[in-house]
């Protein structure tokens, strides 16, 4: 295997096996900042070995492994200066302090240790990320459409209140998961869309791993809480933008708009569960939350045959739904693209220009605008607009996609 297919092999264990090496190694010592460092010290140590060494047969074990004897040599190093008995027992005894809970799932209780309630919700949306998405402080921090630097600090303040407040490692007790639900879905849904849209330069495109892992604990979550609505929602919501995947991006590399996707590409069997889930949730007559009304949205996109047999004016109803339950600028802006297709630019672009204090530095705002100002005829506003989306992508295909479309202009 060459230099390069080993580093490739590194960067796919990095996404496969990140979540799985911290949870277990936060299981045995119960410690955050250890878990990470010693996590990322063995994708070092991998980087530098497997060029020379060739690629282990099991690469997760070695992983695992290898993060734990870094955890241990840094456990005895500060130990030195600490206590011999706390290091005799945290690296010999296995046995959990405490009920792992209904569910044995290593990375479902790391999610739920990051995403208690005694942590604001900014932090515990950032931690889990970092921790269980394996996702870097920049890719967060453009989640979140803030700086590097207060993200990083965001992260290292909750890190350091689990460990002082001894928040415990386990899935909570069922009394308890209902006032905790909300923080792990909002986190599994970010996940899921880095997976769907990544927004590193330096990462694939579309991060099946990382939706591919979003769906199987929202598929656990449901089993702890079946009568959830959204919790269905949110499974459902995935499910049906998972379906598209196959069609998002194509061969040369370029993201695939909506209307440009190859329908019959879809998976037709990703589509019927998410609309079984629809119905279910709408057949229960309870109002439905933000998740539920976002699958409903993908479910009416994934009825029709094509972009012009849509329901638009199901899908603006939708929005404004939604709205109803998210005054967020994001929400707006998917809502002026309804309003585009019922109404027409002109009104969707005056709507989206209201979202400019908000949205400046998002680059779908500037691209959204531009795909306007194109239908308008206003070529050299529509120019200058996706310039400034391509500067602020940082997503391959999805750049490719808006230079394509730049350049079509006349």
């Amino acid at each position: 295997m060459s230099r390069i297919d080993i580093r490739e092999a590194v960067t796919r264990a990095h996404h496969e096996e990140w979540a799985r090496v911290v949870a277990s190694l936060t299981r045995r010592f119960g410690d955050l900042d250890i878990a990470e460092e010693a996590a990322a010290e063995a994708f070092t140590t991998a980087v530098e070995r497997w060029p020379a060494d060739g690629l282990p047969p099991n690469p997760g074990a070695w992983l695992t492994t290898t993060a734990n004897r870094k955890a241990i040599d840094r456990i005895r190093r500060e130990n030195k200066r600490d206590d011999k008995h706390k290091e005799a027992q945290m690296l010999h005894d296995n046995t959990p302090p405490e009920p792992l809970g209904a569910i044995d799932d290593d990375r479902l209780r790391l999610i739920f240790t990051c995403c208690h309630p005694a942590l604001a919700m900014e932090a515990r949306l950032a931690l889990t990320l970092r921790m269980v998405g394996g996702l870097t402080v920049p890719e967060i921090a453009r989640a979140f459409l803030v700086a590097e630097s207060a993200m990083g600090q965001r992260i290292t303040r909750a890190k350091a209140k689990i460990k002082a407040a001894r928040i415990p490692y386990r899935v909570p007790s069922a009394d308890d998961l209902p006032a905790r639900v909300s923080g792990v879905l909002a986190v599994l849904y970010l996940v899921f869309n880095e997976g769907y849209l990544a927004t590193g330069p330096d990462t694939d495109p579309v991060r099946h791993e990382l939706t591919a892992e979003a769906i199987r604990l929202t598929r656990l979550i449901r089993a702890l809480l079946p009568d959830d609505g959204e919790v269905a929602g949110l499974l459902a919501l995935m499910l049906l933008i998972e379906a598209r995947r196959p069609a998002r991006v194509s061969a040369g590399g370029e993201l695939v708009a909506l209307d440009e996707q190859d329908r019959g590409a879809w998976d037709a069997a990703l589509i019927a569960e998410g609309h079984q889930l629809v119905r279910e949730r709408l057949a229960s007559g309870v109002a439905p939350g933000r998740y539920q009304i976002l699958a409903a949205i993908n479910a009416v996109h994934t009825s029709a045959r094509d972009m012009h047999d849509t329901d638009w004016s199901q899908v603006l109803a939708l929005y404004d739904q939604l709205v109803r339950l998210d005054s967020s600028p994001i929400i707006a802006l998917n809502r002026a693209i309804a309003v585009a297709e019922l109404d027409g630019p002109e009104v969707a672009l005056a709507a989206v220009d209201r979202l400019e204090p908000r949205l400046a530095g998002y680059h779908a705002y500037h691209a959204t605008r531009a795909d306007l100002l194109r239908r308008l005829g206003r070529s050299h506003e529509a120019r200058a607009a996706y310039d400034k989306a391509i500067d602020l992508a940082g997503n391959t295909a999805e750049t490719a996609s808006l230079t394509r479309r730049r350049d079509q202009l006349r």
